[in-house]
């Protein structure tokens, strides 16, 4: 199952980006095309497994359905404590 490994290589990602802030992690969104080879459904699934351990406070996994071959990371939203968001 290679979504599992991508899951784990996209957690990497955003703690790499996140450092400190990852337990903030809310939300991970995830570009997935129709042609990329990837199951989104599954990849749901592993990312909500992955998103549940440390460091993370198990942040939601998201694909975004697109076109074409697409797979990349979309967006990381972090809660910042700012009610004003």
């Amino acid at each position: 199952m290679h979504e599992m490994s991508i899951a784990l290589e996209i957690a990497r990602i955003a703690e790499d980006r996140l450092g400190a802030a990852a337990p903030q992690l809310v939300t991970v969104a995830v570009e997935v095309g129709d042609d990329s080879g990837v199951e989104p459904t599954s990849l749901e699934f592993c990312l909500e497994v992955v998103f549940a351990t440390p460091p993370f406070r198990g942040a939601k996994g998201t694909v975004v359905r697109a076109r074409g071959d697409v797979l990349q990371l979309a967006y990381l939203e972090v809660d910042d404590g700012n009610p004003d968001d």
